[in-house]
């Protein structure tokens, strides 16, 4: 397929600065995939759509203050950097004017910390050695910024609301945004109905959120994300999967999660590691059944996901529409339930 299969046009006052005053007062849009049937409701609706038995899957990474500003130590020169992966006192970054940037380079990005470089690798990415004094996320959390995508052009007044209310481990360098929308309230109804909420994590990073350019989509290289899954919530999948009951993604990143784990064994396992699976149409989605997410940008590797999951016609045409009604895009934008009933 073609890059340009998965273009729209997009008026600017659409893509949403700020989030809604309220997670879950944002719009939603529900997709029946297997009729091409639009609905219109606002986000807290989504418990009519479940039902007793469902279980949803969630993405539990935290996103960090992974934007860093510094200067180069020999010449004084501003860097921003962005952190995409850490282990340890190691992390993978996406550097600003990163043909600057050789091995050995050190960036001073405070008197607590600065990093130096030990490996060049392409697309402008560089491993750096962190060198901190006092515990690295603490210091992050001083001196780093949330890294909101460069479309956002207003000031996060409150840094939390670009974290999900679930999130718990961090490492993310930017929101699986499907989430964004629950609130521990809603969460709670939809357990009390008997919906099941399960729990992975993905750490999302340049696999999610980096840009098609190949003109064939099947030449695009995703970049691999690490991802883990419990014992608990496999075991729990495995039930559902047995009973035939509905697993639901909260978001491309569940999905991409989901989807690795079932391909790799051909069931879920207690496992994790780092997956580039690259989804798009035609693709027979072994693990779930329906999805909750936002809306994506023009030819991204998400809308091409969610494509695969009913048709890129009918994926297109519920964009026209949600454009007509004037919803809110990308990652403060609205929600839309691709539902199989």
């Amino acid at each position: 397929m073609r890059l340009s299969d998965f273009d729209f046009e997009l008026p600017e006052e659409l893509i949403a600065q700020h989030p809604t005053e309220k997670r879950d007062n944002s719009r939603l849009l529900i997709l029946h995939k297997n009729t091409g049937e639009i609905e219109h409701r606002h986000f807290y609706d989504i418990i009519d759509y479940l039902k007793p038995g469902d279980v949803l899957v969630r993405n539990n990474s935290k996103v960090i203050p992974a934007r860093l500003y510094g200067t180069k130590k020999d010449t004084g020169a501003k860097v921003e950097v962005l952190i995409l992966k850490m282990q340890g006192d190691i992390c993978e970054c996406l550097c600003g004017n990163a043909k600057a940037i050789k091995t050995g380079t050190v960036i001073e990005f405070s008197d607590k910390l600065y990093g130096e470089c030990v490996e060049r690798k392409e697309e402008g990415i560089r491993i750096f050695r962190m060198h901190c004094q006092g515990i690295f996320l603490e210091v992050l959390n001083e001196i780093g910024l949330m890294p909101t995508p460069p479309y956002i052009h207003e000031k996060l007044q409150d840094k939390d609301r670009y974290n999900n209310v679930y999130a718990r481990i961090n490492g993310s360098a930017a929101c699986p945004t499907a989430g964004l929308h629950f609130t521990e309230e809603l969460t709670e109804k939809i357990k009390e109905k008997g919906i099941e909420v399960l729990d992975l994590t993905l750490h999302v990073g340049l696999g999610t959120f980096k840009p098609v350019k190949e003109d064939n989509i099947e030449d695009h290289v995703m970049h691999s994300e690490h991802y883990s899954m419990s014992a608990e919530t496999a075991e729990r999948l495995n039930l559902a999967k047995k009973e035939g009951r509905r697993i639901i993604a909260v978001g491309t990143t569940s999905t991409r999660t989901l989807e690795t784990v079932m391909n790799r064994f051909g069931e879920f396992r207690e496992c994790s590691g780092d997956t580039a699976i690259f989804i798009y149409p035609p693709y027979e989605f072994k693990a779930i059944d329906a999805q909750i997410t936002n809306f994506h940008l023009p030819k991204s590797t998400l809308i091409m996901m969610i494509a695969a999951e009913c048709s890129r016609e009918m994926i297109l045409n519920a964009y026209r529409v949600a454009i007509e009604n004037k919803y809110r895009f990308f990652s403060f934008g609205d929600s839309m339930f691709i539902d199989n009933e």
